[in-house]
């Protein structure tokens, strides 16, 4: 959904608020905090209900159940980023492949999305590229896909050339990648990306970034950014998805579908579990195909914050959900 509307004279400390949270979203030392405190620990875990599925596979794949029987596809992803040890890289792999079994064995309409910094690629560029194939193998067998999530700016190079190799090297076509609006190179990078047959997630961007390389949040230069990208990839053919809370450009891009009557086959509405569920509801009674993202695992800090500061409004929903109970 569009940002709610402040007095213009709030402004100003409504961003500074947004920056504020995203600054700390990327402190990873905040987050180890927030993550392993036994104080600090609960009252994170209670902000973050709202956004998150749960800590494990199993309440995970409850949610998914759910998001199915409301007539929607599902994706999944084990929340973790920024893993520096490879003995922990492995075992988060390992979760990744337990995930990927029970979506199989439960025959459940639900892709598999995860960071590839959480499977090893800051460990060693190479490491993640092997347990990214790993992860696609699998999911291949069962017939899912696989969609890889964006990073800061300065992860996006090994992000695009483990993504290139998955296809060119191992013809993993099950493996989608995940692009933001809000970056200028995007322009370019859509380019390449389109010459490879996998979805790509078409996102604003939820990252802290300067100015001199991407659109803030918020403005109509980003709005403008992601209709254009949007309609290149819907006019296109190329398979997307349409990730965006935005009513207007939900609106807009549905007329777009209609009137060019593009094959369904091809695109998806999607949507965070928490934030736009009734939107994808309309969109699914509409005859859109529609997809609920749903996260779960205890490494949700940089997640939870990115969520907030998209609408600094939602940091009194967070106040309340902390008082709850």
């Amino acid at each position: 959904m569009s940002t709610p509307a402040f007095p213009a004279e709030w402004q100003p400390l409504v961003d500074q608020a947004a920056t504020a949270l995203r600054t700390l979203a990327l402190d990873e030392t905040a987050k180890e905090k927030f993550c392993n405190d036994p104080l600090l620990r609960p009252h994170m875990h209670k902000v973050s209900q709202r956004y998150v599925a749960g800590q494990t596979v199993e309440e995970a794949l409850q949610r998914v159940e759910q998001i199915i029987a409301r007539g929607h596809a599902a994706s999944a992803e084990y929340m973790g980023e920024s893993v520096r040890d490879e003995a922990f890289a492995m075992a988060e792999t390992a979760v990744f492949m337990q995930l990927v079994q029970a979506i199989g064995q439960r025959n459940l309409n639900c892709s598999i999305s995860f960071d590839l910094s959480h499977v090893g690629s800051l460990v060693d560029s190479e490491l993640g590229y092997r347990n990214a194939r790993r992860i696609a193998q699998a999911a291949a067998e069962i017939n899912r896909e696989v969609m890889i999530s964006m990073e800061g700016i300065d992860r996006s190079d090994d992000i695009y050339r483990i993504y290139t190799r998955l296809h060119q090297e191992d013809d993993l076509r099950n493996v989608g990648i995940t692009v933001p609006a809000k970056r200028h190179r995007t322009e370019q990078d859509l380019l390449a990306l389109m010459k490879l047959p996998g979805r790509i997630r078409l996102v604003k961007g939820a990252f802290l970034e300067p100015e001199g390389v991407a659109y803030s949040r918020g403005t109509p230069e980003l709005a403008a950014a992601y209709r254009r990208h949007a309609q290149t990839l819907l006019l296109s053919g190329h398979k997307c998805s349409i990730a965006t809370h935005d009513r207007s450009i939900q609106s807009d891009l549905s007329a777009l579908i209609l009137q060019e009557r593009i094959d369904p086959r091809w695109f998806e509405f999607e949507s965070l579990i928490g934030l736009g569920g009734a939107q994808l509801d309309e969109l699914q009674a509409r005859g859109f195909p529609t997809r609920e993202y749903a996260v779960f695992g205890e490494e949700h800090f940089l997640y939870v914050l990115n969520r907030i500061a998209e609408e600094p409004v939602r940091v009194y929903q967070a106040l309340v959900d902390l008082s709850a109970g």
